[in-house]
């Protein structure tokens, strides 16, 4: 929302201030009495992308490199938020005096300007001065508390409106520095600021202790899956104890390689016709389609000797070991692809048990070490066949596979109810923002004088 301006030296104290509110009919919502709008220019100090907009790439191309000397220029907004690891040349005396006027010391705040808006970091304290060079903007405040207020402020959604507002683009969103200074901001006075601060850090602290906890539920999943998998394995999970182990061969009837490119072309390839399963399509556990991936009903059928019958096993040979799935009614005429292989028992052998033990820790190991090929881990029917797996009696697999749905189902529904958490939790905290910067999280003091008398130290 940009604001005109009459030259400065025009302005008495009043005028100047008048200016720095946001009008009446441009603010965004009520606020609390004792507190204003403002443009954020009128706020900070300064913010710039001097070096982005001032010929960065003919800097770049004067410079040598120093290790010695004193600035490092910051190549991308991305590099704030891995910690300053990457993209980092430093520049010689020439370009001292150059980069000096936008020399990042710590503590203030980046913005990226383009493509990802909304994304804000504050800048640690450094060793080394820095400075910006592309897709970010840099804001200084006169005060240390105001990078605070601020650094929430862009981060609420508040914040995000108020930016989305001054971006231009279509296919990448970016601002400018100029715009950025006419944004609207809520300014209470000093000390509600820093009352404020002070609450959302401490809410925001016990929610990241909330979100540590739920997520290592989540982050232990897998871990859980691969126990249960293993008990699963040595008949464990219903009390047997003989573990002994025979090939898979031994409990086949049939195991079918997936068509080679000779066979299936990419030009064979429809929308919406019989699916082609390859080994990106099976996903833990279950086979999961693409309506892009699919052939004629006329081609399949010339290639019927690799359809998928209710029962079989179905498993990626290629890529990450251990990725099987049963066919169910669902899947039944599909295509077995190029990538992948399909396994037929012998009667009295359940898909659904061998599907979760070739999904198991053992198998995917033994896999590992016994698969093929250097830039792509790949199996063949030789090593599908010798993979050790238990035999167990029909009625047996049948209480395994029964106990083991169970318990997955159970790890499942945890998992799931920790990632609505997690997702609670973030949702927590832009409540909490929204409410902060709307002056209703009960910290204000009615007393408090109003927050454009610290406007007039700043303008």
């Amino acid at each position: 929302m940009a604001r005109g301006k009459k030259a400065a030296k025009e302005l008495s104290p009043e005028e100047k201030l008048q200016q720095a509110l946001v009008p009446v009919e441009e603010r965004p919502y009520p606020i609390l009495e004792n507190w204003c709008w403002a443009n954020l220019g009128a706020y900070i100090d300064f913010a710039t992308d001097y070096v982005a907009n001032g010929s960065f790439a003919s800097l770049k191309a004067n410079v040598q490199i120093y290790k010695e000397e004193k600035y490092a220029l910051m190549v991308k907004t991305a590099d704030f938020a891995n910690g300053f690891s990457k993209s980092l040349t430093y520049t010689d005396k020439h370009g001292y005096d150059y980069l000096d006027k936008s020399a990042l010391h710590g503590g203030e705040l980046i913005l990226s300007n383009i493509g990802s808006i909304g994304k804000v970091f504050r800048v640690p304290f450094l060793n080394r001065p820095m400075t910006l060079a592309s897709n970010s903007i840099m804001i200084k405040c006169y005060n240390e508390q105001d990078y605070d207020w601020l650094y929430y402020f862009f981060l609420s959604p508040i914040g995000l409106e108020e930016l989305l507002s001054i971006t231009t683009g279509t296919a990448v969103l970016k601002f400018n520095k100029t715009d950025l200074k006419t944004i609207a901001l809520p300014v209470p006075p000093l000390h509600e600021q820093r009352r404020i601060v002070d609450r959302i850090k401490s809410l925001f602290a016990k929610l990241d202790e909330a979100k540590e906890k739920v997520q290592a539920v989540v982050d232990g999943f897998e871990l859980r899956k691969s126990a249960i998998l293993h008990k699963a394995f040595t008949g464990e999970l219903v009390g047997i104890s003989d573990s002994r182990t025979i090939p898979l061969e031994a409990i086949v009837k049939t195991i079918k390689i997936g068509p080679f490119g000779s066979a299936l072309h990419k030009e064979d390839y429809i929308t919406g016709g019989v699916p082609v399963i390859n080994p990106k399509h099976i996903i833990d556990q279950q086979i999961v389609s693409d309506k892009k991936v699919t052939i004629t009903e006329e081609k399949a059928s010339e290639l019927m000797a690799y359809r998928l019958r209710t029962g079989d096993i179905i498993v990626g040979r290629r890529g990450e070991m251990g990725r099987s799935a049963l066919v169910t009614e669902k899947e039944n005429g599909w295509l077995c692809g190029t990538g992948s292989l399909i396994i037929r028992l012998q009667d009295g052998y359940s898909g659904a048990f061998y599907s979760q033990i070739i999904a198991g820790h053992s198998s995917v190991q033994y896999l590992e070490e016994n698969c093929v090929g250097s830039t792509m881990k790949n199996l063949n029917e030789k090593i599908i066949k010798s993979l050790p797996v238990p035999n167990y009696t029909k009625e047996q697999q049948k209480a395994i596979v029964d106990t083991l749905n169970h318990l997955l189902r159970k790890e499942q529904n945890a998992k799931e109810a920790a990632e609505a958490v997690l997702s609670q939790i973030d949702t927590m905290k832009k409540a909490i923002l929204a409410r902060a910067f709307r002056g209703e999280l009960g910290t204000n003091d009615p007393k408090e004088e109003w927050a454009g008398e610290l406007l007039k130290n700043r303008i």
